[in-house]
């Protein structure tokens, strides 16, 4: 669409923030008017999920990464907060634009704001144009047979998978121009935390689309070849591709990394099984975008109505434990330590912390969903609620409730040589591999040489295992009865 208008277009930057293969962008440059390129940080319209501090934390340096790229581009990114209908509206009325282009939203609260400010631009005879830079497939593109949408993940990625046609990703825009309007500072924001900041250890992040792109290059490069095998593996630094908190924030698209992973396929750098493999992850959160479009309450409500019987506990120290990675099994305090001091965790581990919190404490998944929220750097509204509701057993295609994770012989398998629980929970280091997965085994003298005083230096656990499990299993039987019984 050719406007040729000498009054400007917006161009508003949500959760696409990048400059290559960005269709709203493309599309307004092609539009040939002045654009005016808008990020806005909306805490106030009603419904929409604030961000957490990790997400903020990252969200300030994607910031900043983005207006230097386009300052190098030749134009300016403008930032302002307040509701998105105020600042649009002001906006418009300071620069006389006449058009305005974004990349789709699926939260139900964002595709409401998103409905309305379409229809009420459009009738003030502005034009608004609206694409899709997050997802290979929409939810709605994806159906069954019935005409529904797919709530198992083996034929929704079969049917996704047939139902694609990559097309060919757009360049980066280099050359950008369009009038410099009145900009808030990102610094008054008040973003990046202080008093105290406890990002000290984020520092092997490189936010930004330039970070992003290197991250996949870098993965392409090597850890890809034996992703299949290694994939559960935190002990190796190289076991995932460190892309998801890129992909949360439009850093990068999964279009761009379907087509990298393809092309190495193709050229032969990249094994077919494991290329695959990992894009089947990309699969799993397009997929949990599907589950939430179609389940709006999806981080509160159990997708799984059964699980509204389920006798879950109140254990406020329990869970203060859990947090602070002080529940006496290694492999769930490693993890509970890592997101603390990284804003990240491995896959299988966000697997294993999720298990122990709600079989083992019996506690409700949405705590978990809601501390996870809060520390990832990651936090996606999908894919953090879908996670959490396929482990606790409530969710679509999730591992049965019956499925509790040992931490003990989980740690003993991914972690097999032990580097993960040596390097975030340093105390136990050296202590035997026999018993590093489960201290309480060892010995006193072999404790005392190593400088380990359970209950003191590191806590004894604060469940039994098995305790723990027979618990949990009577708590599903009384599900089951009270769900029977309604």
């Amino acid at each position: 669409m050719l406007f040729r208008s000498s009054a400007p277009a917006i161009v508003w930057f949500r959760e696409d923030l990048r400059l290559t293969d960005n269709p709203a962008l493309q599309a307004a440059v092609a539009s040939h008017r002045p654009l005016v390129l808008l990020y806005i940080l909306d805490e106030e319209t009603p419904g929409l999920r604030a961000l957490g501090g990790a997400s903020k934390w990252w969200l300030d340096k994607s910031l900043r990464a983005l207006a230097a790229s386009i300052r190098q581009a030749g134009a300016q990114l403008t930032f302002r907060s307040g509701r998105s209908e105020d600042v649009l509206d002001a906006v418009i009325a300071e620069t006389g634009a006449e058009a305005v282009f974004w990349n789709r939203r699926y939260d139900k609260a964002e595709r409401d704001l998103d409905a309305r400010l379409k229809d009420t631009l459009t009738t003030r005879g502005i034009d608004v144009s609206s694409y899709n830079a997050r997802l290979l497939n929409e939810p709605w593109q994806v159906e069954t047979n019935a005409g529904g949408y797919y709530k198992v993940f083996t034929p929704y990625w079969r049917a996704a998978r047939s139902n694609f046609h990559a097309r060919n990703t757009y360049g980066r825009q280099t050359t950008l121009n369009g009038p410099k309007l009145d900009s808030e500072a990102l610094d008054d924001w008040g973003l990046h935390p202080s008093r105290p900041d406890w990002s000290t250890g984020f520092d092997e992040w490189t936010p930004g689309e330039d970070g992003a792109i290197a991250r996949l290059e870098d993965f392409l490069d090597g850890p890809i070849k034996g992703y299949k095998a290694d994939r559960n593996r935190p002990d190796l630094d190289t076991s995932t591709s460190g892309l998801s908190p890129h992909l949360r924030f439009g850093e990068i698209g999964p279009l761009q990394i379907w087509r990298a992973v393809h092309a190495g396929i193709e050229a032969g750098t990249v094994p077919e099984t494991d290329g695959h493999n990992f894009l089947s992850e990309i699969g799993w959160r397009e997929f949990s975008h599907t589950l939430l479009f179609y389940n709006p309450d999806l981080a509160s409500e159990n997708y799984n109505t059964a699980f509204d019987f389920m006798p879950w506990r109140t254990d406020k120290p329990a869970f203060e434990a859990w947090t602070k990675g002080q529940t006496g099994y290694p492999m769930v305090d490693a993890g509970m330590r890592q997101l603390w001091q990284t804003g990240w965790m491995h896959n299988r581990v966000r697997m294993i912390v999720a298990s122990f919190l709600t079989k083992h404490l019996l506690l409700p998944w949405q705590q978990g969903e809601a501390w996870f929220w809060d520390t990832l750097v990651d936090a996606d509204p999908a894919n953090n609620a879908a996670s959490w509701q396929w482990t606790a057993g409530s969710g679509a295609d999730a591992a049965p409730y019956f499925r509790v994770f040992n931490p003990i012989s989980q740690g003993s398998k991914f972690d097999e040589t032990g580097a993960y629980v040596r390097r975030f929970c340093p105390e136990l280091k050296d202590l035997p591999d026999k018993y590093l997965h489960a201290p309480w085994e060892a010995d006193d003298s072999t404790l005392r040489k190593v400088g380990i005083t359970l209950g003191e230096t590191y806590p004894k656990p604060i469940v039994d295992h098995s305790g723990a499990r027979a618990r949990a299993l009577d708590a599903y039987d009384t599900l089951k009865e009270k769900r029977d019984a309604a």
